[in-house]
């Protein structure tokens, strides 16, 4: 049995209403809300980027076991947001958490699947033996241009997995991946902001990526989205992970709990972790899950995973969590996101 043994997030307190960026720019808030499906988002401080937040969720997953942080032999660490262009975070990440140098380490890059591709890499080191354990973070600080339709979505986050084959809270019974070239958003060196392909970034992108991935796993596996106690997809705003649930034949019962975006931004590579942490609480022994991210570029990781007995020792309140928040107006907004 691997899986994923631990888990923690992290979610600045700050948060900014969607009615607050739209009336700075005279846009109707009730139109955007109603078209993204997103009502507020958080907003990570001066002090705070892809790194701190890591930590935090990092820790909080170390630290819910106990464990000897010898046995942890490889850190990835997936986002868009790196606080260095050149010089790794997930050394950093592993230093400020105390693991032993013997360690495998690298920063990866997919858009928003960074981490879960990562995670694919963490199960096939503790397959082959190479590890016990591996620390998985996905976390970003989401920046976008002012004006753009972006900015009512991109939010701040983190989400790590520790992952090994020693009392798994969550096996990973399967996994699979579809990619290929399709540029629905970028961003080149040296450009602050990404840009994007509008409408493109729907059919030909997010929906047929995660549509080929998840068709080939549930036939692989024989199964089918009724086989399903909680399904998961990447959040660029609330309305896609909603279509796409529908067309595959998931219910909306089984998807709203994962919806975090709506009322904290899409947080990048922790995006569909994020929704992935926030349902722990309602899941019981044997319940399954279906996770899919996607990655811009492009790409979907799918994933089923099953909860065993082990997942009520470890799973803390979301909710009750990511309540503990503070409003701020868009020039704080703005200040917090250095943009000034």
């Amino acid at each position: 049995m691997i899986g994923i043994v631990s888990y923690g997030f992290y979610v600045p307190k700050y948060r900014i209403l969607i009615d607050e960026i739209a009336s700075v720019w005279g846009k109707n808030s009730f139109e955007i809300k109603k078209s993204l499906n997103v009502w507020e988002k958080a907003v990570a401080t001066t002090d705070e980027d892809a790194l701190t937040m890591g930590y935090q969720a990092s820790y909080m997953a170390i630290n819910k076991i106990k464990i000897d942080k010898r046995k942890i032999k490889s850190v990835f660490f997936g986002s868009e947001t790196f606080p260095y262009a050149v010089n790794p975070s997930s050394t950093i990440l592993a230093e400020f958490l105390g693991i032993e140098k013997n360690y495998l380490a690298y920063d990866t890059q997919f858009a928003c699947k960074a981490a879960t591709s990562a995670v694919i890499s963490t199960l096939a080191l503790i397959k082959s033996g190479y590890e016990e354990y591996g620390l998985v973070c996905g976390s970003d600080k989401a920046v976008a241009k002012t004006h753009d339709v972006l900015e009512y979505t991109v939010g701040s986050g983190a989400v790590s997995l520790l992952l090994g084959k020693t009392e798994v809270a969550l096996e990973i019974l399967d996994y699979d991946s579809f990619s290929s070239d399709t540029p629905d958003f970028w961003r080149r060196e040296g450009i602050r902001y990404p840009s994007h392909g509008g409408r493109f970034t729907g059919k030909p992108s997010y929906f047929y990526h995660i549509s080929q991935a998840s068709k080939k796993i549930f036939q692989k596996n024989h199964l089918s989205p009724k086989d399903f106690n909680q399904a998961i997809f990447h959040m660029p705003n609330g309305k896609f992970p909603l279509e796409i649930a529908s067309f595959l034949g998931f219910s909306q019962h089984q998807v709203k709990k994962s919806l975090t975006v709506c009322y904290l931004g899409n947080c990048y590579s922790a995006s569909a972790l994020m929704g992935l942490v926030a349902v722990l609480e309602h899941v019981k022994k044997n319940d399954l899950i279906f996770l899919a991210s996607y990655g811009s570029g492009a790409g979907s990781d799918v994933f089923i995973l099953k909860a065993t007995e082990n997942l009520e020792k470890i799973t803390v309140p979301f909710q009750k969590i990511v309540a503990d928040k503070k409003y701020i107006n868009y020039p704080t907004y703005l200040k917090f996101m250095n943009i000034i």
